[in-house]
């Protein structure tokens, strides 16, 4: 009730901490101040998990750490089928998320790239993945392929021989007129 004892008077205090006027007068006189801010130390509840999260949910995660909250509680059922039911689901998905946070395999770090419409465009060569035969001879070629970046629009060129200035002129030549102006 910092609000009373800046001054404002009972009423005013209880509505800006959001409590009745009633409850704010219980408040300040109370010889023992309600401790918002911490969070309890102790279980309200016994562990549904604590026969098997060791002994065996453990060893399931190492072994294969992609495995979700349901399917460990499908084992679960499936080898206690009277001990362990859907009330526990939640449970075991908090535990799990606590274990791969602390325990679990490293996430790949990404960083984002923004692309801005009509700003930036990509240019490679490719080798295809699929041989090409005429004849029942291969036909060897690459693909050059220019793409832009916001829209994902490609166009895609035969290249026969190697990389060259000459193939990339061309294909980025073709690519651009397709689109009707460069990025």
């Amino acid at each position: 009730m910092q609000h009373r004892q800046n001054g404002a008077s009972q009423e005013v205090a209880a509505a800006k901490a959001g409590v009745s006027v009633r409850s704010g007068r219980r408040i300040e006189t109370s010889a023992q101040k309600p401790c918002l801010d911490t969070e309890r130390q102790w279980r309200t509840r016994e562990d549904p998990l604590e026969a098997v999260w060791e002994t065996e949910l453990l060893h399931l995660l190492e072994n294969e750490p992609k495995l979700t909250g349901t399917t460990l509680l499908d084992y679960l059922q499936e080898h206690y089928p009277e001990h362990y039911d859907q009330t526990i689901l939640r449970t075991l998905q908090r535990r799990v998320k606590l274990w791969r946070a602390l325990h679990g395999p490293e996430r790949e770090v990404i960083f984002r790239q923004q692309a801005v419409v009509a700003q930036q465009g990509f240019s490679d060569f490719t080798h295809p993945d699929n041989p090409v035969t005429i004849q029942s001879k291969t036909f060897p070629h690459l693909l050059y392929q220019f793409r832009l970046a916001y829209s994902g629009w490609r166009s895609v060129t035969v290249v026969q021989g190697g990389e060259s200035y000459a193939a990339l002129a061309a294909g980025l030549q073709r690519a651009l007129q397709q689109v009707g102006g460069s990025p």
